[in-house]
């Protein structure tokens, strides 16, 4: 939908939860009818699982490539990125197959972009495999492995930029699979000159750019950055250990527009869904085995790495814990709101039972003390359900709740899988959040 005037000509899109909230389709949707001109992706890499469905029952599950694409939409990926090539090609033939005919033709990719390899992933899982009954949760996918070499070693990481330099890119390749190798044992990957040839023609088929890349699109239209996982497994916000390598928040995007001379000129989105899921181990305060049988998920599931798909109760406590994280959010998107009717005993919580205590806020620290972090895990492990809200089962009580615990108004809704099912409540004229003809504000 074309931006009105005085509205946020851009919009970030981030999830509340620990991921799986519907990204995807919130992305889609924002992109439809002209809505952007570009996706950037501002953190993760290719362990992203954000599901589009169209009317006409083609699904991708969308990692790299922006989930604006099935609509011509392009994708930029960023510095915060990490990528990796050889999970693009898989990607880029599944979107030939849905009629996207040149895939590379939509993407640029920044060269300072951490390469995500093979090495990188299998470091990941011999270290995962280590850890015994203490996992982490990780995908196994390396994009954690891709962050930690980059801060050990920044002058010899690979990035994407290195793709167009052989010698470069084979000098960086050995190096870190030795180093990964002296430190691990041997690692089950292929051979350096494998991957080099694979990404040489990575770089042959996308366009790599520089700095200005994001200024370059944010001048050109209204731009749609679209985060990765949720704020409840940020690096620094999240739960640790059970986190992931990235940056989760708006705080990526918001530098992309600083640095692009389009500070603050974005609507801050938080996507949440009618309950609270994650995927592997780590703290669920409101986890209920019922209700994984009674709202199945047709495009999540258990996973090797990352463990068992869980499925609770509306976490109103976690959220709004992950919205303060974030700084705040202007609007939401709530998902899944066919779920209540599919289980009637569907609940809000509001506050926990901790060591005797009622809490029903959790206040975010200061960005980089874990020690601070694993103690409020150690609190959330601890802690059960003591407070409840029972919208029933009619999807605008559970829409109105969720804004008024979060303390935003909702401008998208989605009741079930497909692009049709996403409304934008701006469009009705039934979002509290006004887009007016000359400001946006809300009320």
């Amino acid at each position: 939908m074309p931006t009105a005037a005085g509205a946020p000509p851009h919009t970030a899109v981030v999830d509340l939860g620990f991921g799986d909230a519907g990204k995807g389709a919130t992305v889609d949707r924002l992109c439809r009818d002209g809505g952007a001109t570009a996706v950037v992706r501002f953190n993760g890499g290719a362990q992203a699982a954000h599901n589009v469905v169209t009317p006409d029952g083609r699904h991708h599950t969308f990692a790299q490539f922006g989930s604006g694409t099935l609509h011509g939409v392009p994708t930029h990926l960023s510095r915060f990125t990490a990528v990796d090539p050889l999970a693009l090609a898989a990607e880029a033939d599944h979107l030939r197959v849905l009629g996207v005919g040149d895939p590379y033709g939509l993407l640029t990719v920044d060269r300072a972009a951490p390469l995500a390899t093979p090495y990188h992933a299998a470091a990941n899982r011999l270290r995962e495999q280590a850890r015994g009954a203490g996992r982490h949760g990780s995908c196994g996918m390396g994009v954690g492995e891709t962050a930690r070499y980059a801060l050990a070693h920044p002058a010899d990481a690979p990035t994407a930029g290195d793709c167009a330099s052989r010698p470069r890119l084979l000098r960086r390749l050995r190096l870190l699979r030795d180093r990964l190798a002296d430190e691990l044992g041997p690692l089950p990957a292929p051979p350096v000159e494998a991957c080099a040839e694979a990404y040489a023609a990575f770089a042959r088929a996308v366009t790599l750019t520089g700095e200005t890349a994001v200024r370059d699109l944010v001048r050109r239209g209204p731009v749609v950055f679209e985060g990765a996982q949720g704020v409840l497994l940020d690096e620094w916000h999240g739960f640790h250990p059970y986190t992931t390598w990235s940056t989760t928040t708006f705080a990526n995007a918001e530098a992309l527009l600083a640095e692009a001379g389009a500070a603050g000129e974005a609507l801050r989105l938080g996507v949440v869904r009618t309950y609270t899921t994650r995927h592997g181990p780590g703290p669920l305060v409101t986890e209920d085995a019922e209700l994984t049988a009674l709202l199945p998920e047709r495009h999540n599931g258990d996973g090797r790495w990352q463990g068992p798909f869980r499925v609770g109760h509306f976490d109103a406590v976690a959220h709004a814990y992950a919205a303060a994280a974030c700084g705040g959010v202007d609007a939401l998107a709530v998902t899944h709101l066919d779920a209540p009717d599919r289980a009637p005993a569907l609940r809000i919580c509001r506050g926990y039972g901790v060591d005797g205590a009622l809490v029903e806020r959790l206040e975010p620290g200061p960005p980089g003390d874990l020690d601070r972090q694993a103690a409020l895990t150690g609190r959330l492990l601890r802690a059960a359900p003591a407070l409840w809200e029972t919208p029933g089962r009619d999807p605008r009580r559970w829409s109105e709740a969720i804004g008024s615990l979060l303390g935003a108004p909702v401008v998208l809704e989605s009741a079930g899988p497909s692009r049709q099912d996403v409304r934008d409540l701006r469009a009705t004229g039934k979002s509290k959040y006004v887009v007016g003809k000359g400001s946006a504000s809300r009320v």
